[in-house]
């Protein structure tokens, strides 16, 4: 017997798309409830827009925000949040010129115009998120990492579980 079915239609080569900018305000609301729950506070929120709403909008100093997460405003940290990118490989570490240092670089000029400290939050599909710190941000609290540079590469939920609201906030 010969079977006449056409199974051609069933095959698709076609990878579904990912939306990568919903995937992106996912994981910034995610972050921004990770921080809300840890901290006890209900004061983190995604940035509108986007992280660049302070530097492509013409807004007053008291109304600029920097980073991917409206913070409190005693908190030390300038948040950068990045999801997917599976395409950042472990040898991107030693290359200077990858997308992963692209991404700290941009973290660090958003964090020098509203002075706080640098933070990269970085999650991989189906992988825990990394923090990345500056070396000196964590008082030897955090015992596994790896150092990259002058950062500190960490597990972003060692950070929610071992610092306490002092490594968070200014005084």
């Amino acid at each position: 017997m010969i079977d006449d079915y056409d199974l051609t239609k069933l095959k698709t080569d076609k990878k579904k798309r990912t939306n990568s900018k919903a995937k992106g305000s996912r994981f910034e609301r995610k972050i921004a409830s990770l921080l809300n729950n840890r901290l006890n506070t209900k004061e983190f929120s995604r940035t509108p827009g986007s992280g660049a709403f302070a530097t492509t909008h013409t807004l007053p100093d008291y109304l600029k925000i920097y980073g991917d997460l409206i913070a409190p405003s005693k908190f030390k940290y300038c948040i950068e949040c990045k999801k997917g990118y599976k395409n950042i490989k472990i040898n991107n570490i030693l290359d200077y010129s990858s997308q992963l240092w692209k991404f700290i670089e941009q973290c660090e000029k958003d964090s020098l115009k509203c002075s706080k400290e640098p933070m990269l939050l970085m999650q991989q599909d189906r992988q825990p998120t990394l923090a990345f710190i500056k070396r000196n941000m964590d008082e030897g609290k955090i015992k596994n990492y790896a150092i990259l540079g002058e950062y500190k590469m960490v597990l972003f939920d060692d950070l929610l579980e071992i610092w306490d609201d002092s490594d968070w906030f200014t005084p």
